[in-house]
Protein backbone atom coordinates (compact mmCIF):
# COMPACT_ATOMS: atom_id res chain seq x y z
CA UNK A 1 0.00 0.00 0.00
CA UNK A 2 1.55 3.35 -0.75
CA UNK A 3 -1.87 5.75 -0.46
CA UNK A 4 -4.46 5.98 2.08
CA UNK A 5 -6.88 7.81 1.49
CA UNK A 6 -10.09 9.36 4.32
CA UNK A 7 -13.16 10.20 2.12
CA UNK A 8 -14.97 12.81 4.15
CA UNK A 9 -16.28 16.50 3.60
CA UNK A 10 -13.55 19.60 5.34
CA UNK A 11 -14.61 21.98 7.55
CA UNK A 12 -16.44 22.17 11.40
CA UNK A 13 -20.13 21.70 9.76
CA UNK A 14 -19.41 18.03 8.09
CA UNK A 15 -16.81 17.19 11.27
CA UNK A 16 -19.35 14.77 13.21
CA UNK A 17 -21.41 13.90 10.24
CA UNK A 18 -21.91 10.25 9.15
CA UNK A 19 -19.91 11.01 5.43
CA UNK A 20 -16.74 12.07 7.03
CA UNK A 21 -16.36 7.70 8.40
CA UNK A 22 -13.31 7.87 5.98
CA UNK A 23 -11.83 11.04 7.56
CA UNK A 24 -12.27 9.47 11.38
CA UNK A 25 -10.65 6.83 10.58
CA UNK A 26 -7.52 8.52 8.91
CA UNK A 27 -6.99 10.44 11.90
CA UNK A 28 -6.77 7.24 13.64
CA UNK A 29 -4.28 5.82 11.52
CA UNK A 30 -2.15 9.22 11.56
CA UNK A 31 -2.42 9.09 15.64
CA UNK A 32 -1.27 6.06 15.17
CA UNK A 33 1.56 6.58 13.08
CA UNK A 34 2.57 9.72 14.64
CA UNK A 35 2.08 11.70 11.64
CA UNK A 36 0.59 14.62 11.22
CA UNK A 37 -1.77 15.39 8.49
CA UNK A 38 -0.97 19.13 6.90
CA UNK A 39 -2.52 21.06 3.83
CA UNK A 40 -0.64 20.11 0.73
CA UNK A 41 -2.52 22.75 -1.74
CA UNK A 42 -0.58 21.10 -4.78
CA UNK A 43 -2.97 18.09 -3.71
CA UNK A 44 -5.89 19.80 -3.13
CA UNK A 45 -6.15 18.09 0.23
CA UNK A 46 -4.14 17.28 3.71
CA UNK A 47 -1.35 15.10 3.88
CA UNK A 48 1.00 13.55 5.36
CA UNK A 49 3.86 10.93 4.40
CA UNK A 50 5.26 7.88 6.83
CA UNK A 51 8.17 5.87 6.51
CA UNK A 52 7.61 1.87 6.60
CA UNK A 53 9.67 -0.67 6.39
CA UNK A 54 8.55 -1.17 2.56
CA UNK A 55 9.10 2.23 1.78
CA UNK A 56 6.83 5.38 1.59
CA UNK A 57 3.41 5.84 2.76
CA UNK A 58 0.90 8.42 2.00
CA UNK A 59 -1.96 9.60 3.96
CA UNK A 60 -4.72 12.29 2.46
CA UNK A 61 -7.94 13.21 3.23
CA UNK A 62 -9.07 15.41 0.13
CA UNK A 63 -10.19 18.86 0.73
CA UNK A 64 -12.51 18.88 -2.53
CA UNK A 65 -15.44 18.02 -0.57
CA UNK A 66 -16.71 14.48 -1.09
CA UNK A 67 -18.05 14.75 -4.88
CA UNK A 68 -14.96 15.78 -6.49
CA UNK A 69 -12.70 13.57 -3.65
CA UNK A 70 -10.32 11.90 -6.83
CA UNK A 71 -9.29 15.28 -7.92
CA UNK A 72 -7.43 15.13 -4.44
CA UNK A 73 -6.46 11.38 -5.28
CA UNK A 74 -5.03 12.19 -8.98
CA UNK A 75 -3.10 14.62 -7.84
CA UNK A 76 -1.04 12.69 -5.09
CA UNK A 77 -0.91 9.87 -7.12
CA UNK A 78 0.15 10.97 -10.04
CA UNK A 79 2.43 13.02 -8.70
CA UNK A 80 4.05 10.17 -7.13
CA UNK A 81 3.22 7.65 -9.65
CA UNK A 82 0.89 5.46 -7.48
CA UNK A 83 -0.75 2.86 -9.08
CA UNK A 84 -4.64 2.80 -8.28
CA UNK A 85 -3.92 -0.95 -7.17
CA UNK A 86 -1.67 0.33 -4.15
CA UNK A 87 -4.15 2.62 -3.27
CA UNK A 88 -6.67 2.02 -0.32
CA UNK A 89 -10.09 4.08 0.30
CA UNK A 90 -11.64 4.50 3.46
CA UNK A 91 -15.55 5.41 3.08
CA UNK A 92 -18.99 5.52 4.64
CA UNK A 93 -21.03 2.94 3.57
CA UNK A 94 -24.86 2.62 3.58
CA UNK A 95 -25.13 -1.31 2.75
CA UNK A 96 -23.46 -2.46 5.66
CA UNK A 97 -24.99 -1.38 9.25
CA UNK A 98 -23.57 0.99 11.68
CA UNK A 99 -20.61 -1.35 13.27
CA UNK A 100 -19.85 -3.15 10.10
CA UNK A 101 -16.86 -2.86 8.11
CA UNK A 102 -15.41 -4.79 4.89
CA UNK A 103 -12.36 -4.85 2.89
CA UNK A 104 -12.50 -5.44 -0.70
CA UNK A 105 -10.75 -4.60 -3.72
CA UNK A 106 -12.46 -3.00 -7.03
CA UNK A 107 -16.27 -3.62 -7.73
CA UNK A 108 -18.96 -1.23 -7.98
CA UNK A 109 -19.44 1.77 -6.40
CA UNK A 110 -22.85 1.46 -4.81
CA UNK A 111 -23.94 5.14 -5.57
CA UNK A 112 -21.04 6.99 -3.34
CA UNK A 113 -20.24 10.09 -5.22
CA UNK A 114 -16.90 9.64 -3.67
CA UNK A 115 -16.08 6.89 -5.06
CA UNK A 116 -17.64 7.39 -8.24
CA UNK A 117 -14.89 10.97 -8.74
CA UNK A 118 -12.03 8.71 -7.43
CA UNK A 119 -12.96 5.85 -10.21
CA UNK A 120 -13.45 8.95 -12.94
CA UNK A 121 -10.01 10.78 -12.04
CA UNK A 122 -8.05 7.57 -11.76
CA UNK A 123 -9.84 5.66 -14.56
CA UNK A 124 -10.27 2.91 -13.00
CA UNK A 125 -12.44 1.24 -10.61
CA UNK A 126 -9.85 -1.18 -9.22
CA UNK A 127 -8.18 -0.12 -6.32
CA UNK A 128 -9.06 -1.30 -2.24
CA UNK A 129 -12.08 0.10 -0.05
CA UNK A 130 -12.11 0.09 3.48
CA UNK A 131 -16.01 0.02 3.90
CA UNK A 132 -17.17 1.97 7.67
CA UNK A 133 -20.81 0.55 7.86
CA UNK A 134 -22.72 3.37 8.74
CA UNK A 135 -26.59 2.08 7.83
CA UNK A 136 -28.92 3.55 5.55
CA UNK A 137 -32.01 5.33 6.81
CA UNK A 138 -34.43 2.78 5.51
CA UNK A 139 -33.21 0.96 8.02
CA UNK A 140 -33.62 3.39 11.14
CA UNK A 141 -36.54 4.74 12.68
CA UNK A 142 -36.90 7.36 10.01
CA UNK A 143 -37.00 5.44 6.77
CA UNK A 144 -38.68 8.22 5.41
CA UNK A 145 -35.12 10.41 5.82
CA UNK A 146 -33.63 11.30 2.24
CA UNK A 147 -30.06 9.54 2.14
CA UNK A 148 -28.48 12.97 1.98
CA UNK A 149 -29.81 14.26 4.74
CA UNK A 150 -28.70 10.81 6.70
CA UNK A 151 -24.96 11.27 5.39
CA UNK A 152 -24.91 14.43 6.73
CA UNK A 153 -25.54 14.09 9.95
CA UNK A 154 -24.39 13.05 12.91
CA UNK A 155 -25.29 9.27 14.06
CA UNK A 156 -27.56 8.55 16.73
CA UNK A 157 -24.41 7.37 20.12
CA UNK A 158 -24.95 4.08 19.95
CA UNK A 159 -24.29 4.45 16.37
CA UNK A 160 -21.08 6.27 16.75
CA UNK A 161 -20.06 3.47 19.52
CA UNK A 162 -20.62 0.59 16.91
CA UNK A 163 -19.04 3.00 14.25
CA UNK A 164 -16.02 3.49 16.56
CA UNK A 165 -15.51 -0.60 17.46
CA UNK A 166 -16.08 -0.94 13.87
CA UNK A 167 -12.84 1.23 12.90
CA UNK A 168 -11.17 -0.35 15.86
CA UNK A 169 -10.89 -3.80 14.12
CA UNK A 170 -10.23 -2.14 11.24
CA UNK A 171 -7.21 -0.42 13.12
CA UNK A 172 -6.00 -3.98 14.27
CA UNK A 173 -5.25 -5.09 10.47
CA UNK A 174 -3.03 -2.10 9.83
CA UNK A 175 -0.01 -4.01 10.21
CA UNK A 176 -1.07 -6.17 7.54
CA UNK A 177 -2.24 -3.53 5.36
CA UNK A 178 1.19 -1.87 5.67
CA UNK A 179 3.21 -4.64 4.50
CA UNK A 180 0.44 -5.22 1.67
CA UNK A 181 -0.96 -8.93 2.89
CA UNK A 182 -4.44 -7.64 1.95
CA UNK A 183 -6.15 -11.46 1.75
CA UNK A 184 -4.86 -11.66 5.49
CA UNK A 185 -6.21 -8.62 6.32
CA UNK A 186 -9.47 -9.12 4.72
CA UNK A 187 -9.38 -13.14 6.41
CA UNK A 188 -8.84 -11.31 9.73
CA UNK A 189 -11.27 -8.39 9.47
CA UNK A 190 -14.41 -10.54 8.05
CA UNK A 191 -13.86 -13.24 10.56
CA UNK A 192 -14.87 -11.35 13.72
Amino acid sequence: MKLVVGLGNPGSKYEQTRHNAGFWWLDRIAHLVRATVRRESRFQGAAAKVSTGSGDLWLLKPETFMNNSGQAVAALAGYYKIAAQDILVAHDELDLPPGGVKLKFGGGLSGHNGLKSMASSLGTQDFWRLRLGIGHPRDTAAPEREVVDYVLHAPRAEEQIAIEDAMARALDVWPQIVADEMEAAMLTLHTR
